[in-house]
């Protein structure tokens, strides 16, 4: 039998393997997935620049968009000049973003750091709110209510007028920026910040000023996220002042911690699936910003490290499951999931109908009554049983099979942290007995 393959070996493998399918796939992929893939990366990169603040510093931002968006406009300010025909290559605009953000975030991270907790928040949620209350009105620097936009220049026998060149522009950035604030987290400072997150009196103690590190972390996460603002720019070729709304720091909130705020790719997972979300259903339904909420709410009540966390929590303890007992639970699980997904999908989306501008108008057109509306390609009765009762019926059995399906994951779960290290566990309660160790680790 072959040696199994150490973590130190499997993760730069498991890396490689994604940075070869993002090169590789997109070729043949069409243009709406090419753009939703630019958009991945940008929300990405924007997340884990979020994350370096928040994750490893323990200063949570509600207006880094700020940040995102300074980078937008000056990297646009510079293609303008390049149109105008200063010599500036293209695949190095978004070292104006980078400028931008780290000028703007030395600045403001000086004035917002001086607080900490709730206050600091609220500092960076007003310096966020100052740039999108002066956006509208400083044409010469934003643009007016119009915004600014410019045209990507050729250089270097590239054209740069197709999606597919803009993502491999954007995937060249971007890997180049996690490298570096991977590279981060390994340095004396990284160590540093982390200090400061867990303890920062000892950190002031240990006669280190924490304020300056403070500020150093800030206008380091801003300087990337103005990366990240910068191939916005160049993607869309446009930005306005909503770059600067709460949505938009809300939005890198939202990703980072339902990807996982504690493990460093776990924030780039959650802009993945929720940018991907948006893609696939907003064309579907004018409730997806609800449904992204409810995803929210359920992440941070069930699954409070992320998505990167549960990744994180499996992997650690991998050599201790017994991945055939936990097979069966883990599907009556997601089978339970699915049904109260599906019962409160329909739910949400006959309520919409029932509550929208259309059925008024149908409502009118029969001369009054609850006439029957169409949903999911069937006539639904607004007063009939089967409308209410179906979805009912399908919340209340996903229910009692993830509540079966939770009793068995627990008792697994346990006989894992009763497991000596090593030894696959789950094989029966008399060896659960027989090998729990009296002070086993959780």
């Amino acid at each position: 039998m072959s040696p199994p393959v150490s973590p130190s070996v499997r993760t730069p493998l498991l890396l490689a393997l994604v940075l070869a399918l993002l090169i590789g796939l997109p070729p043949f992929l069409d243009l709406g997935l090419q753009n939703a893939l630019v958009n991945v990366l940008i929300a990405g990169l924007f997340a884990l620049a979020f994350n370096l603040l928040v994750g490893q510093a323990g200063l949570l931002s509600f207006g880094h968009a700020a940040y995102f968006g300074i980078g937008a406009f000056a990297t646009l300010h510079l293609m303008r000049a390049v149109e105008d025909g200063l010599a500036f290559p293209t695949p190095l605009l978004p070292l104006a973003g980078a400028a931008a953000g780290l000028a703007v975030g030395a600045v403001a991270g000086f004035f917002a750091t001086l607080r900490s907790g709730v206050y600091f928040a609220l500092v960076t949620l007003a310096i966020a709110e100052l740039f999108h209350s002066l956006a509208p009105h400083w044409e010469g620097l934003f643009g007016g209510e119009a915004g600014l936009s410019s045209m990507r220049m050729p250089w270097g026998g590239l054209i740069f007028g197709s999606t597919l060149e803009v993502y491999y522009l954007a995937l060249g950035w971007v890997t180049l920026s996690v490298w570096l604030l991977w590279a981060y987290t390994r340095t004396p400072f990284g160590r540093l910040t982390l200090a400061l997150r867990d303890n920062e009196q000892r950190v002031r103690f240990l006669g280190y000023d924490a304020h300056a590190t403070k500020v150093i972390v800030f206008a380091i996460s801003a300087m990337f996220s103005g990366v990240a603002g910068a191939l916005q720019a160049i993607s869309n070729e446009t930005a306005n002042y909503s770059l600067f709304s709460a949505h938009v720091s809300a939005g890198v909130v939202l990703n980072t911690f339902v990807g996982g705020s504690t493990v460093f790719f776990g924030p780039a997972l959650g802009a993945a699936a929720f940018t991907l979300f948006d893609h696939l259903v907003s064309d579907l339904t004018r409730s997806w910003q609800l449904y992204q909420g409810l995803i929210f709410v359920l992440v941070m009540l069930f699954a409070p490290g992320g998505i990167g966390g549960i990744v994180q929590h499996h992997l650690r303890h991998r050599r201790q499951l017994d991945w055939s007992r936990l097979a069966g639970p883990y599907a009556l699980a997601g089978l339970g999931g699915a049904l109260v997904a599906a019962g409160m999908v329909f739910m949400i989306e006959s309520l919409s109908v029932l509550f929208g501008e259309g059925y008024a108008v149908l409502r009118r057109d029969a001369g009054g009554g609850h006439p029957p509306f169409e949903a999911f390609g069937a006539q639904w009765d607004p007063a009939g049983p089967l409308t209410w009762g179906l979805p009912l019926a399908l919340f209340l059995a996903g229910l009692f099979l993830i509540a079966r399906a939770r009793r068995d994951i627990a008792a697994l779960w346990e006989s894992v942290r009763s497991a000596p290290a090593g030894r696959p566990a789950g094989r029966g309660p008399e060896a659960s007995a027989r090998s729990a160790p009296s002070g086993s680790p959780s």
